[in-house]
């Protein structure tokens, strides 16, 4: 039997669980998302901290229900049907920084602005180079955030896990376990935590002492570089790099030399800005997103022999 043919009862159970009404129905996940795409959730439950996160993923598990944990809703594409199960809303966003430059920080804090902003009024270094990217501290892990830094002094690829120490996870047997930074098994756009079944809880980060005007001004460097690449999320949702990088070439290069970038289905449109950014003008729809991403697929092998791999998670029924 189908979870949505089981939703009153669930949800009912749901709430028993929870609290009272805090669990709803039939509630939209496209609002959440940077793409602004998505058909509904069957039962939708916002986690304002790290215990109510890890409380409903173990309810989830429990009653059987498929879930899924959502941060920012960066890098996703949400069906048009929507998600057959719980969507978890993770909203926790408490932090802490001691005399050390130990960052404490729940999954659910959002990195720009309010973590950059927390550690540079504090006077610590270590995650403004991720200024303008969009990611709770849980899909930083999750991805290995990083940035192409524009400065010549630090023109290289940074990645978060260059200060990350370690983190509290639920794991698939519900029991909460430290672990180190070696547990992740971090690479490009990629951790342990794409496969594992593992939530994280709370992550911890070692900053260095720094001058906070000095932060800011790396932080304003790094903004007006990625204004002059990136469509504003604000006027043009989108979910980041469509494709996923080819070593020595990228996957934008490819695009743009099949001619490709103003490309457009419905009302998704590949942005004159960046070849492998797909943007939302207003009522796009996931299935034009994934004619859209075929189309480039097709093009791109016929013109130039490389298949492009999506980058993007696919999230619910299409």
């Amino acid at each position: 039997m189908s979870f949505s043919s089981l939703a009153p009862s669930i949800i009912e159970e749901l709430n028993r669980q929870l609290g009272a009404d805090r669990v709803l129905e039939n509630h939209p996940i496209g609002p959440y998302t940077t793409f602004k795409i998505g058909g509904p959730a069957d039962a939708f439950f916002e986690a304002t901290s790290a215990n109510e996160l890890s409380s409903a993923v173990k309810v989830a598990r429990k009653l059987h229900i498929p879930f899924f944990v959502l941060g920012l809703g960066a890098n996703i594409l949400v069906g048009d049907q929507g998600f057959r199960g719980l969507v978890i809303r993770n909203t926790a966003k408490d932090l802490s920084i001691s005399a050390e430059g130990v960052l404490t920080v729940e999954s659910g804090a959002i990195v720009w602005p309010n973590v950059i902003d927390f550690t540079v009024q504090s006077g610590y270094s270590g995650l403004e180079h991720y200024a303008g990217i969009p990611s709770t501290i849980g899909g930083a892990l999750w991805q290995n955030l990083h940035f192409l830094s524009p400065a010549p002094e630090r023109e290289r690829t940074m990645f978060i896990d260059e200060v990350f120490l370690d983190a509290v996870i639920l794991d698939p047997d519900n029991n909460r376990r430290e672990v180190s930074h070696d547990y992740f098994h971090f690479g490009y756009d990629e951790s342990v935590l794409h496969h594992s079944g593992d939530i994280v809880l709370y992550a911890r980060f070692q900053l260095q002492k720094a001058d906070s005007a000095s932060l800011r001004k790396i932080i304003i460097e790094n903004l007006s570089w990625r204004a002059d690449r990136h469509p504003p999320l604000e006027t043009e949702p989108s979910a980041g790099s469509i494709f996923k990088k080819i070593d020595g070439i990228g996957a934008g290069r490819l695009i743009d030399e099949a001619g490709l970038k103003g490309e457009r289905v419905g009302d998704i449109e590949i942005t004159m800005r960046h070849a492998n950014i797909m943007i939302n003008r207003g009522s796009g729809r996931a299935a034009d997103v994934m004619a859209l991403i075929e189309r480039v697929k097709t093009v791109v092998k016929e013109k130039t022999g490389y298949l492009l791999e999506p980058e993007i998670a696919f999230v619910g029924e299409f």
